[in-house]
């Protein structure tokens, strides 16, 4: 083996713990041939006739729906989802590429500005180039199609690093392109390295990068794009309030709130997280909440009557089970869970946590796992304020029955998106992003449109009499 090549890029099944596959980084050498295939390939993809792109996404899609599930049992090793979830995850992707193959065209459309000064201008949509996409592991076909479907469409090449616990799931998706009929070097998986992609952005190549992950890798990632003065779109997480005003039916929205915390075993950017909830409900929702969540318990992610199975790593059991030590170290009430369970694989136990404080990791770190916190205010105004003191401002979830109340507190909330009693959700034709540590840009709907894209206006003055 060469020794610039490391083997990074496993699967180690959560279920087991065990390694079952092991790929090679690219060399340096790679990463630049693999720049110089997707710079020569926009030639020709953007070159292409819309219709023509259109189709290949088409044909994406339906390849989606026919390996549903084969997709759904690799990414239940892969990462550990119940292939329940897998399936849906499939499913939506194959409506992603669907959306914008039909849906597309027309948002791309030329627009007439109609320009006071008289004669005619137009405002097109032309591709960038080679973008750079940096997705993580806890939906690894959802986090790549709401990057890939739009920028396509447009014309755009991509060079695509997946997490590294993801290499099938990566290069699954890679192959399904080339069965749909996109063209060489379109579309290419790059089994890079995370110290490779600063040197990735800075390939003049390179017109734009679309990160979704951790907070710090966005700021690398930005700090990287600003010196290249290339586009980035940043979705960095969040910490998602979850507020429970004056409801007529506690025993629905304490439901909502288990599905909410602890779908993909709470690995999710817009898992509800932060429990806000009225003095007047709060004793009997945290009742309600804790009891459904100890009758929980983790399985194999590939039997059909799990729930929720194990967290992806290891590791992360080890990070959630610190902080929930931290929290009762200092005074934080623990109702249930707060364990690892068994000494196989990764699972751990969902967990309650209450009298939460600010000096506490748990009161305002993004919680990646089965970990609810559930807070106590006043009033209106005091959920107002405690769901706006986070760092973060991605999703948010309001439950009441007042919808005028919901919506003035939808207004009130520094978050990218608000959802008026159900959980927060991704929707191929609304538009999904944050605000503040949460991330910069917007993607899906119409919006995943304009990120990375040239909105060229073409001018042509009146006739001289």
């Amino acid at each position: 083996m060469n020794e610039e090549q490391q083997l990074p890029y496993k699967t180690t099944n959560p279920t087991t713990g065990l390694v079952e596959r092991e790929f090679l980084s690219l060399t340096p050498e790679e990463i630049k041939a693999s720049i110089a295939r997707a710079d020569d390939a926009f030639t020709s993809w953007s070159a292409a006739t819309i219709v023509e792109r259109s189709a290949v996404l088409l044909r994406a899609a339906s390849i989606y729906r026919s390996r549903e599930e084969e997709l759904a049992r690799i990414i239940a090793t892969e990462m550990g989802k119940p292939i329940r979830q897998g399936r849906g995850e499939v499913s939506f992707v194959a409506d992603i590429y669907e959306y914008y193959a039909t849906k597309g065209p027309a948002f791309l459309s030329d627009e007439d500005m109609r320009p006071a000064r008289g004669g005619e201008a137009v405002v097109s949509s032309a591709p960038l180039g080679v973008l750079l996409g940096v997705m993580p592991w806890n939906y690894p076909y959802y986090q790549v199609a709401r990057f890939a479907a739009p920028n396509l469409l447009l014309g755009n090449t991509i060079l695509l690093k997946h997490a590294s616990n993801c290499p099938q799931s990566a290069l699954v998706q890679e192959e399904i392109f080339r069965e749909a009929g996109l063209p060489d070097g379109a579309y290419i998986n790059m089994f890079a390295e995370s110290a490779d992609v600063e040197s990735i952005i800075a390939d003049p190549r390179i017109r734009g990068v679309s990160l979704t992950g951790s907070e710090r890798a966005g700021v690398a990632v930005a700090q990287a794009a600003g010196r290249a003065l290339v586009k980035c779109v940043l979705e960095l997480g969040g910490s998602d309030p979850f507020i429970v005003l004056d409801v007529d039916d506690l025993d629905a929205t304490i439901d909502a709130a288990v599905s909410g915390r602890m779908s993909n075993a709470g690995q999710a950017c817009t898992a509800a997280k932060r429990f806000i909830v009225i003095e007047a409900h709060y004793d009997a929702f945290v009742a309600g909440f804790g009891e459904r969540l100890a009758r929980m318990t983790p399985g194999d992610p590939l039997d059909m009557a799990t729930g929720f199975g194990p967290l992806a790593s290891l590791a992360g059991v080890t990070d959630l089970l610190e902080v929930v030590r931290d929290a009762t170290d200092k005074g934080a009430r623990l109702h249930t869970g707060g364990h690892r369970i068994g000494e196989q694989g990764s699972f751990m136990a969902a967990t309650l946590l209450t009298d939460v404080t600010p000096e506490m990791r748990a009161f305002d770190e993004e919680l990646f796992g089965p970990v609810a916190v559930v807070f106590k205010v006043s009033s209106v105004r005091k959920a107002i304020e405690a769901a706006n003191g986070s760092p973060f401002g991605l999703g948010s979830a309001v439950f009441a029955s007042d919808l005028s109340v919901a919506h003035t507190v939808a207004r009130a909330l520094d978050v990218g998106m608000v959802f008026i009693n159900e959980n927060t959700d991704s929707h191929v034709d609304l538009p999904f992003g944050g605000t503040k540590r949460s991330g910069l840009g917007r993607e899906l709907g119409r919006f995943g449109l304009d990120e990375f894209v040239n909105k060229k206006l073409i001018r042509t003055p009146a006739p001289r009499d």
